[in-house]
Formats: C-alpha cells, structure tokens, sequence
C-alpha cells in the first residue's frame, strides 16, 4: 500500500460520516499490543497509511470492525462504529494486562470524515489521512470535530458504498452473529492471513481453508425502491436471506449462497416486501 503525502493534498467534496467514532490506543506498546489481537497486519503502519481490521470473539465472530491509523509509533487511532466506541475501550482493556498504553474514546472532540479521490482534503487540523484500504472509494480522515467543514451529501456517500458492496456493520451484518467473510472481509483487505495469532484466527483460518463460508454480503438491486433494512427474503417457500443498507433501487444482503443457488436454478425469483431482487454473482 502507497503511503500518502501530507504534501501533496487537493480539496476534494467531504463526507462527515456522524455515525462512526475514534478511539486512541497511546503509549509505547500501543502498536505491538494491537497488532497481537486484529485480524489484520499492523506491522509497518505509517502515517498516510490505515489498515482495515476487526476484533473477534474467541468463536471467531466480528464484535468491532475498525479502520488503524498509525499518525506515529505511540499513537493511533482506530476509526470505529460511535455506538460501540466505549464497548471497544472495554473490551480492548481486558486485555491490556501489563502493556504500556492508555485507552481512551475520543468521539466527542474528534470525527471521522471520508473524502473523494486519491487524495486527502486541505484540513489543517487533519490529525491522520489515508486511502480506504478496502477499494478505490478515496479516503478517510481522523479531524478535530471543531475544525468540521464537510461538502458532500451523505446520500452520495452510501449509494457509492453500496455500489462497491462495502459492507457497515450494524445493518449489513449483526455484529457478535457474523464470521469476517461473511462480511467480506477477506475480500476488502480485511484479514491477514499470514500474520501470527490473534483472537479468532483459528476459525477464521479453518474457513478459508475449508471453504465454509455459507453468507455471503452481497449486492442486489429491486425492482423498485429497496425493502428496508431487515426485511426477509424469500425464494419460494424458503427464506433465503435478510435487507441490509440501501439507497434508492440498490442494496446489500445478506445471503445463504447455496439457498440462492438453488433457487436460481430452480427458476424462481427472490422477493423482499413485494419486491422482486436480482443479484450479482457472489464472489467465486
């Protein structure tokens, strides 16, 4: 991954994304510490640089998805859902044991934004920046919340995110119900499967050599304006899958794959809320 240049910056439409939260781990053995316990490889991890993860339950299930920025060797930053930043402190102090660094949300005084482009917008306050690790869907950006001059409408922001079948936990996927490939997290740079051991690695590591995943977070589009979130879907008599995030006629679900293969097969059509739904091919 190409570290970005603080130097080289270009003004760019900006997302304020209010739902997401900043928790900073600080302290000499703040990198070591979380590098032991996600799912991704924090080794090397710079400014202009931010590595998406998750932390699991021993069982192997998401119970925080995050993004790790690194603004230097005793400080980061990990960009996670608001609602949880407090459980992520909790969790991550359990098992702080004697390691040398401070837990601490900082949701009220520092915000996330994303911006378009490859580049990181002019903020002066920018405390980290970096390209989503996960597809070419620009940036993210850790700011001080006083510093907030965000263009973009979130809208755009979603109907974009759906597009490229990015997954948000809450809606997409039941965090502490969800293994990381059924949020695809194998396929957005999510898992590292070569680093050393971390909480729930042996699952993860089994499903992927066994080919077990079952769920899949896919992409649909209705025939109409998308059902809500957490609507069943149904092929025949079956259910098949539920409604995750959408905007507009496009949407994401989460699916049983074999359950969709059969139906397809069988020639019958997926339907959510009176809607009909066609799917894109789920990943091979």
């Amino acid at each position: 991954m190409v570290a970005m240049d603080p130097s080289k910056i270009a003004m760019s439409k900006t997302f304020l994304l209010e739902d997401r939260g900043v928790v900073e781990a600080r302290g000499p053995d703040a990198g070591k510490f979380l590098h032991g316990l996600v799912t991704n490889d924090l080794s090397g991890l710079a400014p202009g640089m931010t590595r998406f993860a998750a932390l699991l339950s021993p069982q192997g299930k998401i119970l925080f998805d995050f993004f790790v920025f690194a603004p230097s060797t005793e400080r980061y930053f990990l960009d996670c859902p608001r609602v949880l930043a407090d459980d992520l402190v909790k969790r991550l102090a359990l098992y702080r044991l004697r390691a040398k660094l401070d837990l601490a949300n900082r949701s009220d005084d520092l915000a996330v934004i994303a911006f378009e482009g490859a580049d990181a917008p002019a903020i002066s306050a920018a405390l980290a920046s970096a390209a989503d690790p996960r597809a070419d869907f620009g940036g993210r950006a850790i700011v001080a919340r006083d510093a907030l001059n965000t263009t973009g409408d979130r809208d755009d922001y979603e109907a974009r995110r759906i597009r490229l079948g990015l997954p948000a936990g809450g809606v997409d996927f039941v965090y502490g119900d969800a293994f990381p490939h059924e949020a695809d997290m194998d396929l957005l740079n999510g898992l590292d499967f070569g680093k050393g051991c971390y909480v729930g690695q042996e699952v993860v590591s089994r499903m992927k050599h066994r080919g077990t995943t079952r769920k899949r977070v896919i992409r649909y589009r209705a025939d109409g304006v998308a059902p809500p979130p957490g609507t069943a879907i149904r092929a025949g008599e079956n259910e098949i899958g539920v409604t995750g995030s959408s905007v507009r006629s496009e949407g994401l679900a989460l699916v049983r794959l074999d359950r969709l293969a059969e139906a397809l097969a069988a020639g019958q059509t997926p339907v959510a809320a009176g809607r009909t739904l066609s799917f894109d091919a789920p990943p091979a």
